[in-house]
């Protein structure tokens, strides 16, 4: 079988690029595996990927490389257009609205056509209107699917398959260092002020313990300000960006996310992969969708003295070791239903019930 997946870039740092490699790696020890990257910013894909994917973008933006066409958004949707017009694959994954819409109308209409979704489209017109001509609807979570059948009627079946953790064997934390760590790219919806915050409690009490921040983005300078401000320099650390996010989560005890809206949870599957309990907010749909509370982690109200709450739950699992351990084995069982040879099968069975539903 032939499958090609398409990312708007596959060369960034993106819970859904991430989660797109793990899927496309695991499937190319089956079949043979495509993924068309719209734009190509970078030599090398930030995440790895098996070397029996095909890689191919349509539009170069590498430095220093010719452009023989106009820059724009024209140029893109013309290369779009005559890729998928010519695509020669059993089966087409597309990762965004736009790109799954130039699918259902451009793409061989015996061709497979599947759209992957982690939100809600910006514009629902478009979406409404050219999705049934797509095979199915697939997305991350159970809330996203009923978000999107709610979208879309009984137009579509919207079905749910989890995003892949890399290939195993994954790192794993021996629960002893005094390390809260976070990940992700650093913007306002990720709250990463809302942690600074709260470790401050966290590093008056329990002045021994570290708080690293991997990743990188425009809030860089605000954060790194804040931490001035509140006078953190010796226990908040700013590590930039990494590959190998699961290999740092590992050096950690506890892995904090503070993200508001955040729809996807990659970060959080990453950090129960390694064994290392995960503490969240219970209105953010990425955590709660993978934490429960006493059993891989903990979920923290949101709104009045929610920092509070949020650093009382940090200094609870500081201060017991015991449940520190307990919630890690939960947290690696959690993470055993999306390991990639798993998700994998899962991709598959449904790729064949639509094909035989054809």
């Amino acid at each position: 079988m032939k499958v090609c997946l398409v990312l708007p870039s596959a060369y960034g740092m993106r819970g859904e690029v991430r989660s797109t490699l793990n899927l496309a790696s695991d499937l190319a020890e089956r079949h043979e595996v495509e993924v068309v990257s719209v734009r190509r910013q970078k030599e090398k894909p930030f995440f790895p990927v098996s070397p029996a994917v095909r890689m191919r973008s349509l539009i170069d933006s590498r430095p220093g490389v010719r452009h023989v066409l106009p820059h724009g958004q024209v140029r893109t949707e013309v290369a779009l257009w005559r890729m998928l017009r010519s695509l020669k694959s059993d089966v087409l994954i597309t990762t965004r609205p736009n790109i799954s819409v130039q699918a259902a109308k451009y793409a061989p209409k015996d061709l497979l056509k599947v759209a992957r979704e982690w939100g809600r489209p910006a514009v629902p017109a478009p979406v409404l209107r050219f999705y049934p001509r797509l095979d199915a609807v697939v997305t991350a979570t159970e809330s996203a699917q009923e978000e999107w059948r709610l979208l879309l009627g009984q137009e579509m079946v919207v079905h749910a398959v989890p995003d892949a953790l890399p290939g195993g064997p994954w790192p794993r934390s021996r629960m002893d260092n005094r390390i809260v760590a976070a990940g992700g790219r650093w913007v306002p919806v990720k709250a990463y002020d809302r942690l600074i915050r709260a470790f401050a409690t966290v590093a008056d009490k329990r002045p021994d313990w570290r708080l690293r921040l991997y990743g990188g983005g425009p809030e860089e300078r605000r954060l790194r300000a804040l931490v001035r401000e509140l006078d953190l320099h010796n226990h908040v650390y700013f590590m930039g960006t990494t590959s190998d996010l699961t290999g740092e989560f590992a050096k950690a005890s506890i892995v904090a996310t503070t993200t508001r809206t955040e729809t996807l949870g990659m970060t959080v599957l990453e950090a129960l992969g390694c064994g290392v309990p995960v503490v969240g907010f219970e209105g953010a749909k990425g955590p709660a969708e993978y934490i429960v509370t006493g059993y891989n982690g903990v979920l923290v109200p949101e709104g009045e003295a929610e920092l509070e709450m949020y650093a009382a739950a940090l200094l609870a699992l500081i201060d017991d070791d015991r449940r520190r351990r307990s919630l890690a084995a939960g947290a690696l069982e959690t993470a055993a239903r999306h390991a990639a040879a798993e998700v994998g099968e899962r991709w598959e069975h449904l790729i064949g019930e639509l094909r035989d539903q054809r």
